[in-house]
């Protein structure tokens, strides 16, 4: 049973039903409808996979990066839940970021903002530590403020370069230049869990995106499912964040505007991607 007081979100969000290949070229409807405006998509259906779905999209458009940027809020020794990143940071919306430390907080992957390093990558042979197969894509921030989503270099190739603004390693990789990536063989990535997305698509608009998961009303995605659905949308890149319990999308107007998981709510986690008014 979803939680009674997401009821009214529906009366603020764009919600419909779609089915599997009625959502070619979501992306670039919403944009052409809304301009420079940031867009929330709410999807609700049970015929994509032929399973219950519930799909959050925030849509920043290209045309709107002049008046917003996108920043990563952060803590390095304990955990905070993405609203309270988003409130600390005046931020308009954001996701949960990548894996993290869920003892004493802090990444568990490559962090780095201004050239200062945040976390490097945990052992994965630590408790904690995530395979090397699911770590392969980063989201790099560049001087320009302009954002990529790439295959991950070493924790020291990002610590010698002086190209980026800031880089959070993560994965895995589900699209790259439009192709779906081979995925790890791995029950992580086989059975269905909730997801967190990050993508980019041909006019490189960034899209947020939460996949609700392990509720009877949101049965969540495979990997491979995950990246079909994107790719469908329209994305052209994308990269997969931390999901299960972590998956949250929080927006300033609306609080949390997803269906987390947790009997609790959203997850603490350790950092988190922001929209911000510039």
């Amino acid at each position: 049973m979803l939680k009674k007081n997401y009821v009214l979100l529906l009366l603020v969000l764009l919600t419909f039903t779609l089915s599997y290949g009625q959502s070619e070229k979501l992306l670039e409807q919403e944009r052409n409808k809304n301009g420079d405006s940031i867009n929330f998509v709410q999807i609700k259906t049970d015929s994509i996979f032929n399973s219950n779905q519930i799909i959050t999209l925030l849509i920043l458009p290209k045309n709107s990066f002049e008046r917003f940027s996108i920043k990563f809020g952060y803590s390095k020794s304990d955990l905070r839940k993405t609203s309270s990143f988003g409130k600390s940071e005046s931020a308009v919306a954001a996701i949960n970021g990548g894996f993290f430390n869920m003892d004493s907080g802090g990444s568990a992957t490559y962090f780095e903002i201004d050239d200062s390093v945040i976390n490097r990558t945990r052992n994965p042979d630590l408790k904690w530590g995530i395979e090397d197969s699911i770590t392969n894509g980063a989201i790099v921030f560049t001087k320009d403020f302009e954002i990529a989503l790439q295959k991950a270099n070493s924790d020291q190739f990002y610590e010698l370069s002086k190209q980026e603004s800031a880089v959070l390693v993560s994965g895995p990789l589900l699209l790259l230049n439009s192709e779906m990536l081979k995925l790890p063989i791995m029950k992580f990535a086989s059975k269905r869990h909730p997801r967190t997305c990050l993508c980019v698509d041909e006019e490189e608009s960034v899209v947020f995106v939460t996949i609700d998961g392990r509720q009877k009303e949101a049965e969540g995605m495979s990997l491979t499912e995950a990246q079909k659905f994107l790719l469908d949308i329209g994305c052209v890149d994308a990269i997969n964040l931390d999901g299960g319990g972590s998956t949250t999308m929080w927006a300033q107007d609306k609080g949390i505007i997803n269906f987390p998981s947790g009997k609790s709510g959203e997850r603490p986690v350790a950092n988190a991607v922001l929209i911000i008014k510039k």
